[in-house]
């Protein structure tokens, strides 16, 4: 049984009037944040969670701000720890999320608990979108638009961004992270690059990450370093015929090993190398994720990446 501390469970922070974002430092893996949303006739929240007590936590939080109930919920993407929490508020609660997000959950279920299984998941049941939109979609909460864009294949195949144009608030899911390793395995390397430009032209003045802190525009291209890095290394470690877990432990983590869960570097570098092999390949073809993340295992000394949720 794992005797690591669990992270306590989440705290809602004013960013602008009637937008809230509720996080869960430090940020690492399954510790995500969320978006609150108040509106005259209820919420709109963005993620739910990746466990039964912390999206409990997540709705008491919400509905604590004495706006009404939780009426729509938006799924950044389809991964665990932004959509496990769905069945604590659908229904009755929407949830709205890009079109290919329902697929991939169903297609991975609940994977994601099978990594750490120490965690207490609690009660959870697959809960898909019953909404759907392919490039972008806009709220209205009273008089206050709430735009979906999405930007993938970036993080994932079907990142969606949410942004509240009048707050200057904008919530990336796992597009940026501010204080956290970026994470492409699952997307594109050369797609996230091509999202943060987007991202750059909304002209945010707060960004909220899937994890992390809450950031300014800056964070774009902290990321985008980092991105740049990957791929100098993906093509030092193709040039030279070793494969993406050699390349990892022989250049390291660089100016970034300050970030939580560096041990990413190999399952970016992985997406890199596909990328640069085979160009021909769609962005955010298939990977081998339960391999790969066995090879982040190995950089990580053999021990399993933290989970604090």
């Amino acid at each position: 049984m794992s005797t690591e501390v669990r992270a306590p469970l989440g705290r809602l922070r004013e960013l602008a009037d009637g937008v809230h974002a509720f996080l869960q430092p430090p940020g690492g893996w399954c510790l995500s944040n969320a978006g609150v949303i108040a509106g005259p006739d209820g919420l709109v929240l963005i993620d739910t969670a990746a466990t039964r007590s912390r999206a409990e936590a997540l709705r008491a939080a919400a509905e604590g701000l004495g706006r009404g109930p939780v009426r729509t919920v938006v799924n950044t993407h389809s991964h665990g720890d932004h959509v496990f929490g769905n069945c604590v508020f659908a229904p009755p609660a929407a949830v709205i999320a890009h079109e290919l997000t329902g697929p991939e959950m169903e297609a991975t279920g609940m994977a994601l608990t099978g990594l750490w299984p120490d965690v207490d998941w609690g009660e959870l049941t697959l809960t898909p979108p019953t909404i759907t939109f392919g490039r972008s979609l806009t709220l209205m909460t009273g008089d206050r638009p709430v735009e979906l864009h999405h930007v993938g294949p970036a993080h994932s195949t079907n990142d969606v961004v949410v942004w509240i144009p009048d707050a200057g608030v904008l919530f990336t899911g796992d597009v940026a992270l501010p204080g956290c390793t970026p994470f492409c395995l699952m997307g594109s390397v050369r797609g996230c690059l091509a999202a943060l430009d987007r991202l750059r032209a909304f002209g945010a003045r707060t960004v909220v990450g899937g994890h992390g802190q809450i950031s300014g525009p800056e964070v774009f291209d902290e990321t985008e370093r980092y991105l740049r890095r990957i791929l100098d290394l993906a093509g030092e470690g193709v040039a030279a015929g070793i494969t993406p877990l050699e390349t990892a432990r022989q250049y390291g983590t660089g100016d970034f090993a300050g970030l939580i869960d560096p041990e990413r570097l190999v399952g970016n570098l992985h997406r890199a190398f596909l990328e640069i092999r085979r160009p021909d390949l769609a962005l955010g073809t298939e990977i081998d994720v339960p391999g790969v993340f066995g090879e982040m295992v190995q950089f990580n000394d053999g021990r399993l990446p933290t989970c604090l949720a």
